[in-house]
């Protein structure tokens, strides 16, 4: 192995870390301060880089927060398989897994990108896009979570349904703490599912 390469390889780490770190601060800054509070600046601060090494990952502002918010979600996605590493599961387990992506700081800052697009046709074609991704991704996860055979009639549209109303938490979670609340229609949600879903 000749020395160049002995070199590179710590750099592209740095490298890695540092793509890892704006991500993770654009979707915190994003979930903090939305839109307009959110520069590529104020993320590079917060991620402990200079605004260079941030504009040198992502030249633009739309760039980063696309990014970050599709890093999350990936992240996510990750872990809600992670917890069911045998595939079809308790479903009201389920639920709660899928209701808890839409409460945390990832749809937060989801939804100041979705506004802000809903305002800017430069970012919105990209944010339309990313969440078409994110929402076909959450929707294979939830059928392969719940078992759910889509082959019949009314299972897809139950599955999406039970996604829009964990949207719809996720929104209610927004202003108050709704974590009473939620669990009644968690509970209630997996007990309609049982019924629609079959074993």
């Amino acid at each position: 192995m000749d020395l160049s390469t002995v070199e590179r390889v710590p750099k592209q780490d740095r490298s890695r870390v540092t793509r890892q770190r704006l991500l993770e601060a654009a979707v915190a800054c994003l979930a903090e301060h939305g839109w307009a509070g959110s520069t590529v600046s104020v993320v590079a601060e917060r991620a402990g880089v200079s605004r260079g090494a941030a504009q040198h990952h992502f030249p633009t502002r739309e760039d980063l927060f696309t990014a970050a918010v599709e890093y999350v979600a990936e992240e996510r996605s990750t872990a809600i398989r992670t917890l069911f590493p045998q595939g079809a599961a308790d479903r009201r387990a389920v639920v709660e897994a899928l209701v808890d992506l839409y409460t945390g700081p990832l749809f937060r800052a989801a939804l100041h990108l979705w506004v802000a697009a809903s305002n800017e046709d430069q970012l919105r074609p990209r944010v339309t896009e990313l969440e078409a991704r994110v929402g076909r991704e959450t929707h294979r996860i939830a059928v392969d979570l719940l078992g759910a055979d889509e082959s019949r009639p009314g299972v897809r549209e139950t599955v999406q349904g039970l996604l829009d109303m964990a949207r719809g938490l996720g929104l209610a979670n927004l202003l108050t703490d709704d974590a009473v609340r939620r669990e009644r229609v968690v509970a209630q949600w997996a007990a309609l599912l049982e019924g629609a879903l079959g074993c």
